[in-house]
Parts: structure tokens; sequence; C-alpha cells
């Protein structure tokens, strides 16, 4: 495991920052994660939930201890330090100010632990002219521009379908602790990644910034199911559902030979990719046409797959359940959880030569290593952890 023996604090909730400690867990990190009395993460109530288990919890929070505490006690702040002298990094994604207001900042945590690596996660990074707003994943799609990329071409702006700046917010952080991580190998300083959700969307524009300051002409817009500068480059109507091809120059001989269509390769309309896109009305309905021909998306992608030609289903994500890619690849595999049984969750998506084990360590009780990481970790003896007990600052569930 790549990152055994690296402790990590993790103040994080719902989805941007559980991802970057669930990643760390699946590497082998330590992951104490910091819930809050008396109900912990809140996506422990998210749907679904099953006997007072949410398996979204479940997904995002496997292989982590939970240490659940009352915040607002008096001894709460204490502990938090001691726990911070023991650890390599602490990730947050609180709202503006909450860790600043604890005294709980990468300034006042360097001074107890000058090593130390802090990622903090928000929606508009912290130090940020907008640093005071609250925002969420819709918000941070809309404000990145990446909505406004997203739905029919004549319609409204639409959210992508799964949290994509949560979990784009996440993965950007992950690497960042990372890098952070040969740093200090390197030089021993330790450091604070302020890392936004919008920046993280914004870098995805690939073509929306630099062509319209080249090309005045191309107006960033929502495009649909077909691009405007490419074709095919879209989503076609297939026998059983819809099919994506992507075809630049190089493969739209490959397309006409699959299509029996010579005639396409050297038509002046189609010949080029220029003459494609601006002729697409004509062209995108003949390949339908000739999609529908077929008996079976099955068999159809199997042509184009002899043919070379860029193309694949649109499954559901209940499809992956049965497709052989996402078994063979380890995409999803089982997980056994106490209470929810056995859930076919996504697999680890980065694979290392040097790491044989993607089993994954069920997700944590609310409050079930209380006592573990008082005593393994901060050095606490029984008698203390029962006095903090006692006084109500330590909390746990059965779920």
């Amino acid at each position: 495991m790549i990152l055994k023996g690296i402790r990590v604090l993790d103040f994080t909730q719902y989805l941007a920052g559980p991802t970057v400690t669930r990643l760390m867990a699946e590497m082998g990190a330590e992951i104490i994660k910091i819930e809050r009395a008396p109900v912990g993460d809140p996506s422990r109530q998210l749907p679904a939930v099953k006997d007072g288990r949410s398996a979204y919890f479940v997904q995002q929070n496997l292989g982590k201890q939970s240490l659940c505490m009352d915040l607002a006690h008096d001894a709460s702040d204490e502990v938090i330090k001691d726990l911070v002298a023991k650890v390599d990094v602490v990730v947050e994604n609180f709202g503006p100010g909450v860790m600043e207001k604890r005294g709980w900042d990468y300034e006042a945590f360097k001074r107890i632990n000058p090593k130390l690596l802090m990622a903090s996660i928000s929606a508009f990074g912290r130090n940020s002219p907008l640093s005071h707003k609250t925002g969420f994943d819709w918000i941070a799609q809309a404000f990145s521009g990446f909505m406004h990329m997203t739905g029919p071409a004549d319609g409204s702006p639409h959210p992508v379908g799964v949290a994509v700046a949560d979990v784009s917010a996440g993965v950007h952080a992950f690497s960042a602790i990372g890098y952070a991580l040969f740093n200090r190998e390197r030089t021993g300083e330790g450091q604070w990644m302020d890392i936004s959700m919008i920046d993280c969307l914004f870098a995805m524009h690939e073509m929306n910034l630099q062509v319209p300051q080249v090309n005045p002409d191309f107006v960033p817009q929502r495009m649909g199911s077909h691009h405007p500068l490419i074709c095919p480059c879209g989503v076609y109507k297939s026998p059983n559902g819809y099919i994506s091809l992507l075809i630049v120059q190089g493969q739209w001989k490959n397309m006409c030979k699959a299509m029996g269509r010579p005639d396409l390769e050297t038509d002046p309309r189609f010949a080029e990719a220029a003459g494609r896109a601006k002729h697409q009305s004509e062209l995108i309905p003949q390949i339908e046409a000739w999609m529908g021909s077929w008996a079976s998306d099955a068999a159809l992608l199997e042509h184009l797959e002899a043919h070379r030609v860029p193309c694949g289903p649109v499954l559901s994500p209940m499809d992956a359940l049965t497709h052989p890619y996402f078994k063979g690849r380890g995409a999803i595999r089982p997980v056994e959880d106490p209470f929810l049984g056995t859930l076919m969750l996504p697999g680890f998506p980065l694979r290392f030569s040097g790491q044989t084990d993607y089993s994954a360590k069920v997700a944590p009780l609310l409050g079930e290593h209380n006592r573990q990481v008082l005593s393994e970790v901060a050095g606490y003896d029984a008698a203390r952890i029962v006095e903090l007990t006692q006084r109500g600052l330590l909390v746990s569930g059965d779920r």
C-alpha cells in the first residue's frame, strides 16, 4: 500500500472532502474521520437509508475510522490539537470561516505540527474575492460555465447528472496532497492547499476559452447531442438505444467503409472535417438510418469496432452491474456491509503495479473508533477516555 503509515485527520462531510480521504484510505492511509455529534456526517442521513444505515455514506467512507465528538464541548479543542500533533495530513471542507473561528486553520495547526499538510476544499476557494459565499455542486457547475455548456442546443442550461464538481475537487485535492507529500520528503516542509470546486471545473474547458479568442465566429454554447465543430461526434439513435461516436479526420475513411459508403469519403460536403461540421444536418440522418438497419446494438458495435471506428454504447449506471468490462476491470466490486448486506460499488479507479489489494474495508459506525483513536493516536489512558465519555464529549451510535 503506497500510503501505508500516512495518518490523516478528516474533518470532511458529504462528498468533495470524503472523496479525498476515501481514495487515500484505499491506498493504505489511516483515516481518522472527525464527526460532529449527535448525528455525525450529515450524509449518514442521505438516501437511501435502510435500517438506519445510509448507502450513500457507506460508499464515500469505506475504510475510515470514526471519532464522534461534541465539537462545542470545552474539551474538544484540546483533543483536536493533540491529534493534529500526531498526523501527517488534515483535510476539511467546512463552510466559510468554520475552521478559523475554532482556531483550527492551517496557521494555528502549523504551530503544533510544522510538517503538517492541510487541504481545504470549498466552492469559491479560501483566498478569493468570494470566499465568504457558501456553495455546493450545482452552484459550482453554474458559476464555472459548466452548466452553460450542458443541455439541449435550443433549451435551458442543465446540470450534469452526477456530482462532477464535488468529485473533481476531491480528486484534485487528492493529487495535490500526493505531490505535497512528495515535496515534504524532499524538503521537510508542510503546506496548505486551497482547492476550489469552481477552479477544478473551469480548468476542464478544453476549447471554450481559447477558440473564441482566435476565431470570434465560434461562440461557446450548448450543443445538445452533437458537436458543432466535429462530425460525426455525438449521440446517435441505434436499434436498442443510443451509441456515441467521435470520429476525427483519420478515422473518417474507416466509418465510410463500415457503412459501405465509399462515396461519402469523397463527397465534397463530407471529405474534410470542416465540411462535415457545416453539413452535419445532412450527414447525421444518413448515419442514423444506416445504424437503424442493424438488428441489435451488439452487432452494430462489433461491426464498428472491427473497422476501428471509435464508438461506445450509452450505458445506464445500472448497466455496469452486468457489463463484462466493469467486472473484468474491477471497476465495480462487491462490498459487504453489516447492515445493508452486499453492495455493488465502484472500484478503486487507480491501478499500481505495486498494489495488489483492492478490497474495500467496511464504513464505520458513528463513533466506532473513539477509544481506539484516543488511545493509539492521542495517547490517552483508559481513565482519561472514560472521563471524556462521561463528560459528554464522546458520542457513539449503532449505525
